[in-house]
Parts: structure tokens; sequence; C-alpha cells
């Protein structure tokens, strides 16, 4: 019997970068409407997704020309508001999607956000996912009081020891402290409940967590960390991985290196999945699909372009030379503590020590920032034989996040009526939701 691969679908961006005017998109609503998460929480559900996600950044890109003009004008990264509130509205509404949250170990609290998780995963009945993540934006350490960005590795030290830390509060109070013994007025068993007592580089928590252990006990952890030192933080922790889809032979090579890592860790590779990040647009038919992609290069201008790119990698891509090569530009981003990886990732394709100029790299940048290259455009059934081929070939553990779609509703809609169909007749995807929470949806395979 075929494996089945797991499909979350990204909701980060529906209203970012020119999504919300396009045809199809937000109709009749405008950000940040409930009514339209609600519409997608329950179109999620009927297509029996694992989960819907939401990334987060908490400042308005600043780093282009130095200014947050272009982004504010442009939508570009911003408005975004914290969806934890959304997604307990939500939950209300539906009885098995799961739902992704990203807080920051860079600048957040893990007590805060251990407990703050867990009361959402009480709201949810189970079905919180973590994203944590190491940031690399100048506008998000502004805003939490950072003069510039911390050194890279010591990101991911951060995240670890936080992660440690969050992890040993969700454990704190035993499944069956609680006791709530009426005849006796005892409400919990103060064996049960322990301190933590942490004194770490990063931070000093006592605990216990004050909370009532959650369904879950801890949410599930996800993390995209796609450098050497972010695969090792990975191995340390995650139940799955985020990661990008450069091509296959570097999906193999990633997942090669995740189980390395996590065997280095003690821990088995074939219980921690990758999901793969990927960029789909399903129609009827692979020409309607096609032009949808085109009509994608002429949704933005320039310089909404260049403050979303900026702000990704952490560097004022508008005082480019009129030359230079990728190397160059590298070795001053690493040199800023800024995100080298997002920018090589970015530049895969293309030879570093080749002469390049502003204006062939501002193409570069129109095609990345809109997915363009390597998005993944035609019929339910082009796009199931590209899905399985990326599945199967690093060892069927994992499957797919559904990035950045273009229109809200309307791609969730087409993955729901078209592909999710095509994917079932082949034995890749559940009929049904069998677990009782998300990690045991995320499980069953």
């Amino acid at each position: 019997m075929p494996k089945k691969m797991h499909i979350g679908y990204d909701l980060s961006w529906t209203h970012l970068e020119g999504r919300w005017s396009i045809p199809g998109s937000w109709s009749h609503k405008v950000f940040p409407d409930i009514g339209m998460y609600k519409e997608m929480a329950l179109l999620a559900e009927r297509g029996l997704l694992d989960f819907i996600f939401f990334g987060d950044g908490s400042g308005i890109p600043s780093t282009w020309k130095g200014t947050r003009d272009d982004a504010v004008k442009w939508a570009v990264g911003w408005p975004r508001q914290d969806m934890s509130p959304y997604i307990a509205i939500m939950s209300e509404i539906t009885k098995h999607i799961g739902f992704g949250l990203t807080y920051s170990s860079t600048f957040m609290h893990p007590f805060y956000v251990a407990r703050l998780l867990n009361s959402l995963d009480h709201v949810t009945n189970g079905r919180i996912a973590f994203n944590v993540i190491a940031s690399s934006r100048q506008a998000d350490a502004a805003n939490y009081g950072f003069d510039e960005l911390m050194e890279h590795s010591r990101r991911y030290d951060r995240m670890e020891e936080f992660m440690d830390v969050c992890k040993a509060l969700w454990n704190s109070v035993e499944p069956d402290a609680l006791i709530w013994d009426r005849d006796t007025g005892i409400a919990a068993d103060p064996a049960k409940v322990h301190a933590v007592d942490h004194k770490g580089e990063y931070f000093s928590v006592a605990g216990p967590l004050s909370c009532v252990p959650s369904p879950q006990i801890e949410p599930v952890i996800v993390q995209a960390g796609a450098s050497p030192r972010g695969i090792r933080a990975s191995a340390h922790f995650v139940d799955h991985v985020f990661a990008a889809s450069p091509g296959l032979a570097k999906q193999i090579q990633h997942r090669k290196a995740l189980d390395d890592a996590l065997l280095a860790e003690g821990r088995d590779p074939s219980k921690v999945g990758i999901l793969w990040d990927v960029v789909l647009l399903v129609e009827e038919n692979s020409t309607e699909a096609k032009r949808r992609k085109e009509q994608l290069l002429s949704v933005i201008p320039e310089e909404a372009i260049g403050a979303f790119t900026s702000h990704q990698y952490g560097y004022d891509l508008s005082n480019l030379p009129d030359s230079f090569t990728i190397h160059e530009i590298n070795q001053d981003i690493i040199d800023r503590n800024a995100s080298p990886v997002g920018f090589m990732n970015m530049t895969s394709h293309l030879d570093p020590d080749k002469t390049i100029t502003r204006a062939e790299f501002y193409d570069e940048l129109r095609q990345h920032s809109l997915s363009h290259k390597d998005m993944i455009a035609g019929s339910a059934q082009e796009v199931a034989d590209y899905m399985e081929e990326v599945f199967v070939e690093p060892g069927e553990r994992g499957g797919f996040m559904i990035a950045h779609p273009p229109k809200s509703p309307r791609d969730l809609l087409n993955v729901i009526d078209y592909l999710v169909p095509e994917l079932q007749r082949r034995g890749r995807f559940r009929t049904a939701y069998t677990g009782k929470n998300l990690r045991e949806n995320l499980g069953d395979d």
C-alpha cells in the first residue's frame, strides 16, 4: 500500500505583495476580516488537510532604501496580526484541521510562549503546531530593543536553549497531577508538579508551568533551518521540518543531512518528516495554469519587490552597484549577520563568480519574489506527478507545505476539488481523519 503524504496550507501571505488585488482573491473582504479565515479553515478541513499555517513578522520592512514607505504603500510584509486569537475562533467551527503558529526564539521568552501554546492546545483540543524561528530581519529586531542582529550561530544556540526550556515547562506538570476531588477538596498532587530551575546562557526560568497539561502535552514542533547549523538545531527538537524545494537532488541531500543529524542526536530519522515548501497553481488544464503563472509577473512593481527581498535577506538591495558577483554580495550579507542561506537559495542557479548586472539581478528578484521559476503550475494530474516524485525519492517521510497561494480562497478550492481527489485516487492522501489530535494525524501514513 502506498505511503500517504501530509499537506499543510500556508495562509501567511494571502493578503500581501499584491495577492489581495488579484481577481478571485479576498472578494468583498479586506484583511484582517475573520470571516475570510473562517471560510478557509472550513474549506481546508473539507479537503482533509493536516493543518493551516501562519508565519509571522513583527516589523514593517524598512531595509530597502532605509525606509518603510514602499512596504507600506504596496502591502509588503505588512499589515500582520498575531494569529493566535484567530486560531481560537477558527477552532470553534472545525474539529480536525490543525493550526501552525510562529514565534521567534530570538526575541520571545520561553515561559510566555510555552504558556500561550499550552492554552491554545486546550482551546483547539490538541491541534496546535509551533513553528519556532531564528529571526534575521532588522525591522523585527528593532521592535524588541535589538540594535543589531544576533550572530547566525548564536541565534540557533538561543533557539536550542529556548526549546529545551519550553519542553521542560510543558512536562513540568505530570498528565495525572490534577485530581479535582470534590470530596476531599484536593485539586492536585504536589509530588507531580515539578520545578524547572533552568539557568542557562540566555534564560533563567524557575517553573513549573502554571497550567494544566494540554491534550498533546507538547504542540507539534516544526522548524525551517536549512544551513548546517539550522539542520543541527532541527535535529535537536523538531517533530517535522519545513524545507525549501530547490530541486530533487538538493532535497535528497537535505534529507540525508537531516537524517545524519538526527542519528547524532540519538533520534530515529523515520519519525521526523520533511514538509517541502512548494508553490502550486492547480487548474482544470495545463493551459489555464500556465496563463495564470505568467499573469503573476505583473502583480507588483519593482520597488515592492525590492522592499520584499531586502527585508527577507536583511540587506538593502537598492545599493547594489551596476555590476557585481553573487559571491561578493553574499559575503557582505554574512558580514552583516543577515540571512545568507536565503540569499544563496535564491541565487543557487547562478554562477557565484560570474559578473551580473543590476538590471539582470532585479529580473531574478522579480522571478524569485513571485516564486515564478519554482512554481508548479498544471492540471491536477501534472501537479500530483510532481508531488509523488518529490515525496518518494527522499524516502516517503513527510509531505508538503503549499505556500503563498496567489488567490485566496480560489487556489485553496482548486487544491481541494482538483488535487486532493487525484492524490486520493493514487492512494497518496487520506480519505478521512483518523487521529484524535494533530500529532496523531501527522503520524498517520
